[in-house]
């Protein structure tokens, strides 16, 4: 009879997970905003902690913290901005620069290799078509939307109408005690992580930044933003920069010592920052293993896309401190975790 029920329950889990990934993947116009949302309201749960125990109204602190996003996103917008004038005061330089040396570059492919290219015609035309310009349009209006929405959900989720601790005592914990405590630890791991995240790719970004100017390669704001954004995806991203900005740079620099010390530069500043520092002050407690990283990424990244792939270390956290609540589950939640990690339960 036990092994009856253990069967079927199996094979509900294995009809049940598929299904959720799915609805997860078509209602991600909805999970997206209120994961993200989730994420920044617990950044500033301990600031509004702080300003209710000094008796300041919930309404008040929620436009305080509502107040400290807009200045953020304010400085993000002008540093866009900055970094956009400077694309489009060197535009036609560079692009002629680059042609040239692309130009060149196929040619020699074409010779040793023997690979076809057509050298008629402007190789960076078909990014500047006309009809392009309604997709980005589209792309505004969706980001727009995705703004707004998160907006919405953070100032429900900082006001209590969503509680995530009565959510996951009467769904997932079904005790009061064990909820709080894991609310409580999964409060700090992931305000741990985001504030970690967030210093680390901060100063990837001023450093990739200044070695840009330090090696006059153009653009120094744009590639420091970028650096700054795209380090959030874990692993990927620093693969990612310091692959387009060495694409860049061969445009920019001649292919001498400089070229080279340049890249050495750019990949230093990852490996020190993302690769040795992030892993001391994220400390051993908080130890993902690297096949576990990898598969997340991959399967946000293919339910969510960029967002997928930037929640899906900080959403594995979450699922990780869930599963080391339940005796059945903590083999899954080592595995996350790896080898050299211990479980350690929670007192109840």
């Amino acid at each position: 009879m036990l092994d009856q029920r253990r069967t079927t329950n199996i094979l509900l889990l294995v009809i049940v997970i598929p299904l959720i990934f799915y609805l997860l993947k078509i209602l991600s116009f909805i999970f997206i905003p209120l994961i993200s949302s989730m994420f920044i309201a617990l950044l500033f749960l301990p600031l509004m902690r702080w300003l209710g125990r000094r008796n300041v109204p919930r309404l008040i602190s929620i436009i305080i913290v509502i107040s400290l996003v807009a200045i953020g996103v304010f400085i993000g917008i002008e540093l866009v901005q900055l970094s956009s004038k400077q694309i489009m005061s060197n535009n036609v330089e560079f692009l002629s620069k680059a042609e040239v040396k692309i130009n060149d570059l196929m040619t020699y492919l074409q010779q040793e290799f023997g690979l076809e290219y057509n050298t008629e015609g402007n190789f960076f035309a078909q990014f500047f078509q006309q009809e392009n310009l309604g997709s980005t349009f589209d792309f505004i209006r969706k980001f727009l939307t995705n703004i707004l929405m998160i907006t919405f959900f953070t100032i429900l989720w900082l006001s209590e109408s969503i509680n995530m601790h009565k959510v996951m005592n009467n769904t997932i914990l079904k005790r009061k005690h064990t909820s709080i405590k894991t609310f409580m630890k999964i409060e700090k791991d992931l305000i741990k992580f985001i504030k970690v995240k967030f210093l680390v790719s901060l100063l990837t970004g001023i450093f990739t930044g200044l070695a840009c100017v330090f090696f006059d390669v153009s653009f120094p704001i744009f590639w420091g933003l970028f650096a700054f954004l795209i380090n959030f995806v874990q692993m990927v991203g620093s693969f990612i920069s310091v692959i387009l900005l060495s694409i860049f740079a061969f445009v920019e620099l001649d292919p001498t010592s400089t070229l080279f010390f340049f890249i050495v530069s750019i990949s230093g500043v990852q490996v020190l920052f993302g690769a040795i520092l992030e892993p001391i002050f994220m400390g051993k407690s908080f130890s993902i293993n690297v096949i576990t990283v990898l598969i997340m990424l991959m399967l946000w990244g293919f339910i969510w896309g960029i967002p997928g792939l930037i929640m899906a270390i900080p959403i594995t956290v979450f699922v990780k401190i869930i599963l080391e609540q339940f005796q059945e589950t903590k083999v899954i939640a080592s595995l996350l975790s790896g080898p050299e990690r211990s479980i350690k339960p929670l007192k109840k």
